[in-house]
């Protein structure tokens, strides 16, 4: 056992003694997280505009600060990023993250000195918390690898800017640099495809131990290596991976593809970080869902998904959540955004601590009839079926078709299978069954004779991957947006349907 593994475990058992203690007072955590954050922020333009000297308690926040997106806040993010200090936080921000907006273009995210380590921070604690856990430091001592955006940043009114996880790639703990891979000059390639062929060629001869990423991604990474080495599975390549860690999607729809290509079932850690925050770890192998990271300079809100476009919404601290219903998650936090809606909903599935799973996003739901499908029952609805049947699923999207050239109107699903259905009309009913028994609406207006059942149209082999590069949106952060409610997406993948 190496000195960084025989480290590790008392370090992480003393991690995991805070995390654990923040979580057990995770009510008492917030609200005074909320009123610090207010005090510090208190003499900013947005402390003085929205009155921050008189708010004492939940109740004068909430009437103080009123929810906003990108756009809402867009007032006081342009003065920051035109280099002004003191606008949503005390001076100026350490960084700026870029990222891509549907209806604000390219977004800037303040990065602060006091955020910054809660986002590195929350990725450390999360291996640290399954060494805890399972005691299993095998992966420590071998490469480690996270696929990710270029670590290259510019400047921009005097404040770095670039993609998050570029941001993050410059605060990796120096016990682990000898570890990182790939090299700095290839994570600088911007060229998705050109960077996964430099990845495997640099890291088919190492000694790769863990390996991070969104999961479409690291399946490329995957078959990239496979095809270059002949082999038929990674576990040949790379005999001691022993730990996958990843976010950004929903791990299932593509479990069984990638544990094929592994070779066996690889141990794996789901994180929820994002450029606003580093919202969730998975800090259990046996408890469903992600420990809220309630000790990190954030204070989270949350509103009914139902309720998110009324003009005066439920709005309510971690004190009154409950199991099961869907939230969207508000955050407040030490880099500066106030009542910022990140877009995502999610459902608590403990309490006792406060665990939860990410359902979808806001904008991502299929509503043309009133049956306001979200991401959460499409994903059940397929791989129910696909398990049923043991149908390995690559990839798939949902849109409403309201005008079709004859019969009633349906949900057509665009599925690029990884192996296919014998019969799929038969396939495509018990997706339909499924998506039934878990949306009520959508099996009313089914059984009203409103809509049809569903349709699969079948995608080309690697049809998203090309419509996501023809995009400009391979690779990185970017990922296929599991519904949408209307046909934008799905007029654009009529290019690689199987005809």
């Amino acid at each position: 056992m190496g000195l960084k593994s025989l480290l590790a475990k008392p370090f992480a058992d003393y991690i995991a003694r805070k995390v654990y203690a923040a979580s057990r007072n995770a009510v008492d955590r917030q609200q005074k997280i909320m009123l610090s954050l207010v005090r510090q922020a208190s003499r900013t333009k947005f402390g003085r505009d929205h009155q921050f000297s008189l708010i004492n308690d939940y109740a004068a926040f909430k009437k103080n600060v009123p929810i906003r997106d990108y756009e809402g806040l867009r007032f006081y993010i342009d003065k920051m990023v035109a280099g002004e200090s003191d606008v949503l936080w005390p001076g100026k921000p350490l960084y700026l993250a870029k990222t891509s907006g549907t209806t604000s273009g390219v977004k800037y995210i303040p990065l602060t000195k006091e955020s910054v380590p809660s986002h590195i921070n929350a990725a450390r604690n999360a291996l640290l918390m399954y060494v805890h856990e399972t005691r299993n430091t095998d992966f420590i001592n071998g490469k480690m690898i996270f696929l990710q955006g270029s670590p290259e940043l510019f400047e921009k009114n005097g404040i770095n800017t670039g993609r998050l996880s570029g941001i993050v790639y410059h605060f990796v703990p120096g016990y682990l640099l000898r570890n990182r891979m790939p090299k700095y000059e290839t994570n600088c390639i911007e060229d998705w495809e050109t960077k996964v062929l430099a990845i495997a060629n640099e890291t088919l001869n190492e000694n790769m131990s863990l390996i991070s990423g969104i999961p479409p991604w690291v399946l490329m990474y995957f078959e990239k290596l496979t095809e270059l080495t002949g082999k038929q599975t990674v576990l040949e390549v790379f005999p001691n991976f022993s730990l996958f860690v990843y976010g950004g999607v929903n791990y299932e729809p593509y479990r069984a593809k990638i544990e094929s290509i592994v070779g066996r079932k690889i141990p794996s850690i789901e994180t929820y970080p994002a450029s606003e925050g580093f919202i969730a770890f998975q800090d259990s192998q046996h408890a469903e869902g992600l420990l809220l990271n309630v000790d990190a300079g954030i204070f989270f809100e949350f509103i009914p998904a139902s309720e998110v476009m009324d003009e005066n919404p439920t709005r309510i601290m971690l004190s009154d959540v409950a199991l099961g219903v869907n939230y969207a998650i508000i955050i407040n936090n030490n880099a500066g955004l106030w009542g910022y809606n990140i877009g995502d909903t999610i459902k608590f599935v403990s309490l006792q601590p406060h665990r939860i799973v990410v359902t979808g996003r806001i904008k991502h739901f299929i509503s043309a009839f009133g049956e306001h499908v979200i991401g959460e029952e499409v994903e059940y609805a397929l791989l129910q079926a696909a398990a049923a049947e043991n149908i390995a699923i690559a990839e798939f999207t949902v849109a409403p078709q309201v005008n079709p050239d004859s019969g009633l109107p349906y949900h057509e699903w665009f599925v690029e299978f990884g192996t296919q259905p014998n019969d799929m009309k038969a396939f495509a009913l018990k997706v339909d069954d499924f998506l039934q028994q878990k949306n009520i609406y959508y099996k009313d207006l089914i059984e009203g004779k409103i809509l049809r059942p569903l349709e699969i149209t079948l995608i080309q082999p690697g049809g998203f991957r090309s419509f996501m590069k023809a995009k400009g949106k391979l690779g990185g952060q970017n990922k296929v947006a599991r519904l949408s409610n209307d046909r934008l997406i799905a007029d654009e993948l009529k290019e690689w349907t199987v005809c």
